[in-house]
């Protein structure tokens, strides 16, 4: 199986070793005579993100024999692909070719119409630029790959390397796949999706207005119950009004807000604390260690006591007091 990996200006490192560690393992341990090699929009050299220039890559042509090829990232500003790459692509996906994109990759392979009507996944600060520039595919931040068969992508950095993993167990199995990650000291399969590891900022208002004074103010009683009227109370308006002006300042509801911030407190204390289940829920306004793990699991994809064996930081400290962001 030979594989050709498009380089770039501006690549980092990791990325582009990423598929070459992986797909090159096979050869190592005698797996399969895999063979992976470096192409690019032109024959020549690149430089990477890091300063170091990478010489010998073939040109777009050389690619056309490959039976897969990956995209292992993309440029930072995400431009649209290069008319070239995107008929290179599209041609080899003819010719019964295995397209991959990594990471950013998933945006020229999407560019290239590959991805047109079907799921696809990418890193997560890309999401809604492949939402808005191609409207009619599906991006789904749950997992960490999606495979169609003919087209693979991935989620954000080391995602790359479960999406190159699941194409090995594709090919030769899951005995070879196993053999490929113990050699690399990797796991053969995650568990869980890309949503445990997203990051997603929480609305604010901004100013001295009622709404970001109301912002506040909930912030400091998150252990408490907080129905919309007492919200709106808060803020000196009728129910009504509340709603109307807290989702133009926000773009979200009211109940919406404050379940994300007591999933984002509780989140932060399942890293940063030894606090049980119960103390959790109890703190972040949950009620029930059940309510809380039905919610978190629906919004990361993953379970609290997975999440804290995952990201556990140190060093260790107590709970904060009850309300405390």
């Amino acid at each position: 199986m030979r594989i050709g990996v498009y380089a770039f200006d501006g690549v980092t490192m990791f990325h582009l070793s990423v598929p070459q560690m992986v797909f090159d393992e096979v050869r190592r341990q005698r797996l399969a005579p895999w063979e992976t090699f470096l192409f690019g929009a032109q024959e020549g050299s690149i430089r990477t993100d890091e300063g170091y220039e990478i010489s010998g890559l073939r040109g777009l042509g050389d690619a056309a024999d490959a039976d897969a090829l990956v995209v292992p990232s993309w440029f930072s500003d995400g431009r649209r692909a290069g008319a070239d790459l995107q008929a290179a692509l599209r041609a080899a996906h003819r010719r019964g070719s295995k397209i991959v994109g990594l990471c950013l990759g998933a945006l020229p392979v999407s560019d290239a119409g590959l991805l047109a009507g079907r799921p696809a996944v990418t890193h997560w600060q890309a999401f809604d630029l492949l939402g808005q520039r191609h409207p009619d595919l599906e991006p789904d931040e749950s997992v960490l790959y999606i495979d169609h068969g003919d087209v693979l992508t991935s989620a954000g950095t080391a995602s790359g390397l479960d999406a190159c993993l699941h194409l090995v167990r594709s090919c030769l199995g899951a005995t070879a796949a196993s053999t490929v990650a113990r050699s690399l000291v990797i796991a053969p399969h995650r568990e869980g999706g890309q949503a445990q590891y997203i990051e997603r900022p929480l609305p604010e208002g901004s100013g001295d207005d009622p709404i970001s004074r109301t912002l506040e103010w909930v912030k400091q009683r998150l252990d408490e119950p907080m129905p919309i009227s007492r919200m709106a109370s808060a803020a000196h308006m009728s129910t009504r009004t509340f709603v109307r002006a807290f989702r133009a300042a926000t773009g979200t509801t009211p109940a919406s807000w404050v379940r994300a911030l007591r999933l984002h407190e509780a989140r932060r204390m399942f890293e940063l604390t030894d606090a049980s289940v119960e103390t959790i829920a109890e703190q972040c306004g949950f009620g029930s260690a059940v309510t809380l793990r039905q919610n978190f699991s629906s919004a990361f994809a993953t379970t609290p006591a997975e999440y804290r064996r995952h990201f556990r930081a140190r060093p260790r400290v107590e709970p904060q007091s009850s309300g405390s962001p």
